[in-house]
């Protein structure tokens, strides 16, 4: 089951199940967020697919015209941004089949002759996937802010003006609520938008949660349930309509070297995630990118990242800095 939150012609927030031909949504009665969907299930003890079956309206949408429209919503948000944390993962991903071996030659060093990246990468390999119910070793980890850096499918994505890039994070990501009792309860999974500041990061690896505090982007569908072993997408930057890059991407514990549970659970160890109605975003590991191509974004520029399984792609154009460059002063009470 895939679920999207969009606006209707009215203006109203609505959330709709993707029907099979996937170019229509049923409107869900009763309710205008998948958020509260969710504490219903838990509530109930049901899973949220019999929660939304309960409220299938039998009323359509056109897919097309709410995509067109511009009418879509992140597929999971809360009502008080605050209480909407978004966080991320790193070095989680093998990569592809070459650069995978170029990353073993590398492995096969001795450790004091390793960069901490690629310690950290080793530890992973070695230690990201414990039997069930083990810990296993700990994931590089951000954070990127909260609902209000969160920009909706088909939206533009600030590139701020002390930027020195804004290059597309292709991934997934999981989607979380936190039950009244503080137990974490997956909603499901999306395709996801990281979007960093490569450059800055690549100047110095300690600038890197500099480089994570941007807006990102994820949708359009939530996928309900397990995420698929194999993930595997297809990454596109188009400039004026024409493709200037593409790239096969993969994702899914088959191309990970962290397992889900793993990442989920050096996550919500902090009490601080486990507060009762929060939501998480928290962003699995790239797996591609056009910067790794040296290519420079520009405005107009419009990132498309699809995969099997995740139903319509995630869409969403580079917009210019909301506000210019200039001194932020502190003033002394």
């Amino acid at each position: 089951m895939r679920l999207v939150q969009f606006l209707d012609g009215a203006g109203n927030r609505c959330v709709g199940r993707v029907a099979g031909d996937g170019g229509r949504l049923e409107r869900i009665d009763g309710t205008d967020r998948v958020y509260h969907l969710a504490l219903e299930a838990a509530r109930s003890g049901l899973h949220l697919e019999a929660v939304v079956a309960a409220r299938a309206s039998g009323r359509f949408e056109d897919y097309d015209e709410i995509i067109a429209g511009k009418r879509l919503l992140p597929p999971l948000d809360h009502p008080d941004p605050a209480h909407w944390l978004v966080t991320g993962t790193g070095l989680s991903h093998l990569g592809s089949a070459s650069a995978r071996d170029a990353m073993h030659a590398k492995l096969q060093q001795a450790d004091e002759q390793l960069t901490d990246s690629m310690k950290m990468f080793k530890w992973g390999m070695e230690g990201g996937k414990p039997a069930a119910g083990a810990v296993g070793t700990p994931p590089e980890w951000f954070y990127k802010g909260d609902g209000r850096w969160v920009v909706a499918p088909e939206q533009e994505l600030e590139l701020p003006a002390f930027a020195k890039d804004g290059g597309e994070e292709v991934e997934v990501c999981g989607l979380y609520v936190i039950a009244d009792d503080g137990s974490p309860l997956r909603v499901g999974f999306a395709l996801a938008n990281e979007y960093s500041d490569h450059v800055t990061e690549r100047e110095n690896y300690l600038y890197l949660a500099h480089s994570k505090l941007r807006q990102s982007s994820y949708g359009p569908e939530v996928l309900v349930g397990e995420l698929p072993r194999s993930v595997q997408g297809t990454a596109r930057l188009l400039r004026g309509g024409e493709t200037i890059w593409s790239s096969d991407w993969l994702s899914g514990e088959d191309n990970m070297c962290h397992s889900v549970a793993n990442l989920e659970h050096h996550h919500f160890k902090y009490r601080q995630f486990r507060s009762p109605g929060d939501v998480h975003v928290h962003y699995f590991g790239a797996a591609t990118g056009s910067f790794t191509k040296g290519v420079e974004t520009k405005y107009g520029d419009v990132f498309e990242i699809s995969a099997e399984g995740f139903g319509r792609p995630l869409r969403n154009t580079l917009g210019p800095a909301v506000e210019s460059l200039h001194h932020v002063a502190v003033r002394t009470l």
